[in-house]
């Protein structure tokens, strides 16, 4: 059986994260607002904010998307009429009484125990459960260990741990992409395919465009309206359908988090994207033995990269973003490579956040074609009727 989706998807499309807040607009079934503008805070944004003050709608959502996975909860779990044409965000029935109570809580754990760093987190005690376990079953102590591995990895000695140096490692992920004289020549591309949306049974068109040095748009045409992730080099946004913020422009972390996925669009430019890569110890994905870099970029993204020991190639990356409450992870795992133009890339990939999790799987790819400056533009939300 699959896990409840953390962050809901009904009949396709995006319904809200669980959260404290109420947008300032009307009934969810109709079209969403127009996005939050760059910088937007979360009480200019929302209705009834009491604690989450200060922070940007884009790291808001994140937040809420924590508290999600955190629980396993839906916005209805929560929520007073959530997932109806007439909700009432700002209501504030136990559940979200109870979500400030524990945000203070919290956030007056770090401070009074770790000079304020995020130590402790609604997942430290949590785990995916509304009531945290308090004692440990026996079967848990002798049952076989479930290793979580922490967001900041240690840094290995390249002598001992069996792996070579950070440099050795990206330059072999660059040739066995083609080389930098094949990844020089790729300038844009335009690609198709599907999407699979966790949890649905069908799957939805996707449309990818790119452009050298680090442009990026993905779209996928959901039944309910189009889900996009935008970055147009400098500003990125996220769009989803039936949401109480149908788009957000992405700050700080967050930002810098589309512009590392739009860096691997063409990824010559890896090395230089971080200015601290360290190695640490090699594991195995999906049964193959990788070898582990985490680089460190601005404003707090953290991310980790996982290669292929054998062909060299990227299986897996994880980044981190900041929050009020944790980092917000995000995973994107690598298949199916293929030649394109003398550049080996993916025809499939899984990209996991806290809105859901998507299946991509590749028709086409068409290199070097003129790509319109529009493609990168802000994205415009249609919302289609349910059939």
């Amino acid at each position: 059986m699959k896990k409840k989706l953390l962050v809901l998807f009904t009949t396709g499309a995006f319904v809200a994260s669980f959260s404290v807040f109420h947008y300032e607009g009307t009934a969810l079934a109709q079209a969403p607002p127009k996005g939050a503008p760059p910088g937007q805070l979360s009480e200019a944004a929302f209705k009834n904010i009491q604690v989450l003050k200060g922070i940007p709608v884009d790291e808001f959502m994140g937040t809420m998307g924590l508290f999600s996975a955190a629980l396993t909860f839906c916005c209805k779990d929560c929520h007073t009429g959530a997932g109806t044409s007439t909700p009432k965000w700002e209501a504030d029935p136990p559940r979200k009484i109870m979500a400030r109570r524990m945000i203070q809580m919290v956030s007056n754990i770090n401070r009074d125990n770790f000079n304020g760093r995020q130590v402790v987190t609604c997942w430290t005690c949590h785990r995916g459960t509304p009531s945290p376990a308090i004692t440990p079953p026996i079967d848990t102590i002798y049952g076989d260990t479930v290793f979580t591995p922490a967001d900041v990895l240690p840094t290995a000695n390249t002598a001992t741990a069996g792996t070579p140096p950070a440099d050795q490692i990206l330059d072999k992920y660059i040739q066995a992409l083609g080389g930098p004289d094949a990844l020089s020549k790729l300038t844009s591309y335009t690609a198709k395919g599907t999407s699979h949306l966790f949890g649905e049974v069908q799957e939805d068109p996707a449309e990818i465009a790119a452009k050298a040095p680090n442009q990026l748009a993905t779209v996928v045409h959901q039944r309910e309206g189009d889900v996009a992730r935008v970055f147009d080099g400098r500003q990125g946004w996220v769009m989803l359908p039936l949401t109480v913020v149908g788009q957000y422009a992405l700050n700080a972390s967050m930002l810098e988090g589309a512009r590392l996925d739009a860096q691997l669009a063409f990824p010559g430019g890896l090395k230089q994207f971080f200015t601290n890569w360290r190695v640490t110890y090699p594991s195995v994905v999906g049964g193959h033995p990788v070898y582990v870099l985490q680089g460190t970029g601005a404003n707090g993204l953290i991310a980790t990269f996982y290669f292929d020991r054998q062909t060299g190639l990227l299986t897996r990356m994880i980044r981190y973003t900041a929050s009020a409450v944790g980092r917000v992870p995000t995973q994107i795992d690598y298949s199916d490579y293929r030649n394109v133009n003398g550049v080996m890339m993916a025809y499939k990939w899984t990209y996991g956040w806290i809105s859901g999790q998507e299946e991509y799987t590749l028709s086409e790819v068409q290199p070097n074609v003129a790509v319109a400056a529009a493609k990168f533009a802000q994205p415009v939300q249609v919302i289609r009727p349910r059939p």
